[in-house]
């Protein structure tokens, strides 16, 4: 799935592939931040 996603973003505009980008980047930093806050215990307050 995610070849195909980096070979798609690779045909596509440069304001495509950009977007592709960010958008990949964006997921990366939410998975980042929510390992953060497992590990961290942040989700324990509730």
């Amino acid at each position: 799935m995610l070849q195909e996603l980096v070979a798609n973003a690779m045909h596509s505009s440069p304001a495509g592939f950009v977007g592709v980008t960010l958008i990949f980047a964006y997921f990366v930093l939410i998975f980042c931040t929510a390992c953060y806050r497992i590990v961290k215990g942040d989700h324990m307050g509730h």
